[in-house]
């Protein structure tokens, strides 16, 4: 027998009250309002600080998928924009502090002026802590990046936060420190689409794809490759591929990448030569490449993980920590100008000219200490574009060292530079089908293709199974997120048990005889009963069933309740909630107000919140499959 609240047969039951309800009349008593709570003032609608677009173009979106297709390509040519602003922008601070020239890029030089390769880092590490610290106060809350948005926040993103990372970026490298803009880019982008699909009001499934659409036009413009720019998107951002995702990001990437080249960028450029044709011999050292690849990116990751633990040990206040870390990146740019900022010139530089095989080895070591000292002391930047110019590198030293130590058949530089390329950034930045279809669109050579994904193949299972994240996703892990992917698990989050809990339950106090519980509370009433105690605490379940098994005259409610010490709170997730069911091997629990005061709010069941579960797993599932 169910009773909703404010059931009359509840409250006139003798012994029996429904919990949250008072026993005294507050309305009643004229000194009792003044101790009554305040009204809670309605809460603000999420996205009510959005200029909302007109509704007839919000319905239009909203209707049609074509619509949102349109929207998704003026997200590209903004994202275009910004990605070419942003590049032109580091490119002149480069020119201004470092004394180089519009068409030279800063790591291709052969010689920089030593005092300013030191200088400029350690006094941009300095200006960056500053202003770092100011921007902090200003906007104290952490910015989410594309992954976790979509993941957690349902693809809502904060214009604020992400202008400050872009400023924090183009700073960064500007002043020399050995990262790439990859990550202003999406950063950029994915805000974008964000506050433009907060305009137009669209569902949360839309929102996640429109952010995936900004980080694909954002990757596109930046590498003039559309293909690469939609799967990283579906790879990193979206985390899935269907055919009704599809056209809004190739729509989004190829608007972006018309719009850079039409401005005139020119970003990345490989002038690569490879092989018409891959030896079937050639796999066997190029598979092997590609679990080397793996082992470095996880140093890499490791690497900034102990770096920032270095600065945390050493009590360093974090505005001063860009500049120390700026002095390290100086010092080892007076041994190669190639481990200042990002490395595009550099990369172009060492793909195709030769270069002793010590000299690759040590490149290696300086450009990847540089990378990981540069984002562990707080440069603000991200190692795509350093994990490929670090897997050219590699591919090359791999290459190099194979035909010192092989009699016969060698394979060509180009291609394990190409093989190294890759399989670097998967194991950095993870998307193995990404970094296909760059090596595609950076060769056009369909057997490289192929060679490049069974080392992005090999690279993936190694990282995956002896370490087990990206580096988005390690950063995410070090925070305490259990985040492996960008697929929405936010509504786990949202599924709580305040939202879950039933409030229509019955209560009694613990001290009651169980002859009078069994006169209050006849078999087939109800399945349990609340027990409180004097001060209105939650003291325990109450079963019927034992109740009347229980023929002791002297005993109590107390004697007979159940979890007394297992209680749920209402802000635990669904996910919490089924562990306590599962340690306590109980069907129901109570969710009280807080662990402290213990006052009964309601009642969950292990059968209702599975169900809850249920539910929502298959719709995301059908979301998923474009149902």
């Amino acid at each position: 027998m169910s009773h909703l609240p404010g059931d009359p047969s509840l409250a006139d039951a003798p012994g029996v009250r429904l919990a949250g309800t008072s026993v005294s009349n507050t309305e009643s008593d004229p000194k009792s309002k003044r101790h009554a709570p305040r009204a809670r003032r309605p809460r603000r609608p999420l996205g009510s600080a959005v200029l909302h677009a007109p509704q007839v173009l919000r319905a239009m979106v909203r209707a049609d998928e074509i619509w949102l297709v349109v929207l998704a390509a003026f997200m590209g040519c903004g994202t275009g924009v910004a990605v070419w602003a942003m590049t032109e922008t580091t490119q002149f601070v480069h020119e201004m502090l470092f004394g180089i020239g519009p068409d030279q890029r800063l790591s291709a030089m052969e010689y920089v002026d030593p005092y300013r390769t030191v200088l400029v880092p350690v006094l941009g590490g300095l200006l960056l802590g500053v202003v770092t610290l100011g921007l902090t106060r200003l906007h104290p809350r952490r910015t989410v990046d594309p992954i976790e948005a979509n993941a957690l926040f349902g693809g809502r993103m904060s214009m604020n936060g992400s202008l400050i990372v872009v400023l924090q970026t183009i700073m960064s490298n500007g002043f020399g420190a050995s990262i790439g803009l990859e990550a202003g880019y999406t950063q950029i982008g994915s805000a974008i689409a964000s506050r433009v699909g907060q305009a137009f009001r669209v569902r949360r499934s839309d929102l996640r794809l429109l952010v995936g659409c900004g980080a694909a036009a954002a990757i596109s413009g930046a590498f003039n490759a559309p293909l690469t720019g939609a799967f990283y998107a579906f790879e990193l951002v979206i985390g899935t591929y269907t055919l009704g995702t599809f056209a809004p990001v190739a729509v989004a990437a190829l608007v972006s990448q018309a719009v850079v080249r039409a401005l005139g960028g020119n970003i990345f450029d490989l002038n690569a030569y490879v092989p018409s044709s891959i030896q079937p011999l050639d796999y066997i050292p190029l598979l092997a490449l590609g679990m080397l690849c793996a082992l470095l990116g996880i140093s890499i990751m490791r690497g900034v993980t102990i770096t920032e633990e270095l600065f945390r040990r050493s009590k360093v206040p974090i505005w001063l920590r860009p500049m120390i870390g700026g002095a390290i990146v100086g010092g080892l740019a007076l041994l190669t100008p190639a481990v200042l900022s990002s490395g595009h010139g550099a990369l172009s530089l060492y793909f195709s000219i030769f270069m002793p095989l010590e000299w690759l080895i040590l490149l290696v070591a300086l450009k990847a200490v540089a990378s990981a000292i540069s984002i562990g002391s707080g440069f603000r930047g991200g190692l795509f574009f350093a994990s490929l110019f670090l897997g050219v590198l590699l591919g090359k030293a791999f290459a190099g060292t194979l035909a010192l130590v092989s009699t016969g058949h060698t394979v060509s530089p180009a291609v394990c530079a190409l093989v190294g390329m890759s399989g670097l950034a998967v194991a950095i930045i993870g998307g193995p089908l990404t970094m296909g279809f760059l090596a595609l669109e950076a060769t056009g050579s369909l057997p490289m293709t192929v060679a490049v994904l069974a080392a992005c193949v090999v690279s993936s299972l190694t990282v995956r199974r002896t370490f087990g994240y990206s580096f988005a996703t390690w950063r995410f892990h070090l925070r305490g997120e259990a985040i492996r992917s960008a697929v929405d698990i936010g509504w786990m989050r949202s599924l709580t048990v305040g939202r879950m809990m039933r409030r229509d339950m019955r209560t009694v106090r613990a001290d009651t005889p169980l002859s009078a519980f069994r006169r209050d509370f006849p078999l087939g009433a109800t399945q349990r009963v609340v027990a409180l105690d004097e001060d209105d605490r939650y003291a325990g379940i109450a079963l019927l069933s034992e109740a009347y098994a229980d023929e002791d005259a002297a005993h109590t409610v107390r004697d007979i309740v159940h979890y007394s010490d297992t209680i749920l709170l209402p802000q635990m997730t669904i996910k919490e909630a089924v562990a306590m069911f599962e340690n306590a091997e109980s069907d129901a629990l109570i969710v009280v107000d807080n662990a402290a005061d213990r006052h009964v709010i309601g009642m969950l069941t292990e059968q209702y919140a599975l169900r809850r579960y249920s539910e929502e797993l298959d719709r995301r599932r059908r979301e998923l499959s474009g149902e």
